[in-house]
Order: C-alpha cells, then structure tokens, then sequence
C-alpha cells in the first residue's frame, strides 16, 4: 500500500479551543520536546490504534485474557519490544496507556533520559544533527521509536565533536 501525500497519520481535535486541552499539549510539547502539535496528535493516534486493537481482539475472545493474548502474539510481542508494555503486562494492560507511554519511547526522549543532553530539546538538536547513534548507526529522526534492546546502544556518534567529554555542551549536561 502506497501513501500519498494527502494522507495524514493523525487526528486533529475535534474541539480546536479548548483551553484545557491546550495547556495540557502544550506541557506535554515542552516536557517531551516536541516541536509541533502534529507530533503529539500522531502520538495520540498510535496510542488510539493500540487500545482499539487491543480491545478487538479482547472482543475476540469473549474477554479471556489468554485467548486474546493468544490472538494477538504478536502485536504483544512488538509492545513489550517497545517497552511500551512491561514483560508482565497482559494484553488488558493496554487499555490503561497513557500517551506519555508512547512518548517515553521516542529516540529524543530516550536520548535526554540518558543524559546526552541537557534538555529534551538539545537531544533534539543533537539528533538531527547527527551526533547521536544507535548501535553506531548515526539516526536523524528523533520521533523514532527505541526498542529496550536498543537502548543500551544509544550513544553519540564517535566522530562527533560531543563524543569529546570535555566539549562544553557536554561539561554542561553532566553538572
């Protein structure tokens, strides 16, 4: 299936001025980073597809959590590679996600809660600038989403500049 560029992979709100909702986006915006509203509404829209996949195929199965696990092997096993569902979690647990789940998971998110950068937005900016990799491959997405077995390997790039412990971004990120 092929995309076109009319297709959008979000749903704007339905309500645009609800002044509620926005002070929510927007601190949700600066506490992960985020640059546009599109990328929170894209988040959203992921988390709305997961919860409706997992209520389907609950529906499935009459509402027996195995069955339905069983159904859904492998929309679960991309969850819990995610981190977006713990190792525990069973297949109701997805109905209790939260959009900040899905945005622990993004390569910005993930890059600034190791310490690369002193802000979500720096991890940003280093991201797109192609300072920081993952398992030495250089990324320049930071809306990628970061597999737990991935994580370990993010690091900056070894030719960067901030690969330098004392490059004074760094000596910043450290205090």
């Amino acid at each position: 299936m092929t995309t076109g560029n009319n297709t959008k992979f979000y749903e704007t709100p339905n309500h645009p001025f609800q002044g509620e909702r926005i002070a929510q986006e927007a601190d949700l915006l600066s506490r992960y980073g985020l640059s546009t509203k599109e990328e929170l509404w894209r988040a959203q829209s992921e988390l709305r597809n997961i919860r409706r996949e997992a209520r389907r195929l609950l529906g499935e199965a009459q509402g027996n959590v195995e069955e339905a696990e069983a159904l859904g092997d492998e929309f679960i096993t991309r969850l819990r590679r995610y981190g977006i569902l713990s190792a525990e979690d069973d297949i109701s647990q997805t109905l209790r996600l939260d959009v900040t789940d899905i945005l622990e998971r993004r390569f910005q998110t993930v890059a600034y809660r190791k310490g690369l950068a002193q802000t979500p937005q720096q991890a940003r900016q280093f991201i797109v600038h192609g300072h920081v990799t993952i398992d030495g491959a250089r990324i320049t997405v930071p809306s990628r989403k970061v597999e737990v077995d991935e994580e370990d390997a993010v690091s900056f790039d070894e030719t960067s500049p901030l690969s330098d412990e004392l490059h004074p971004e760094r000596a910043e990120a450290q205090e």
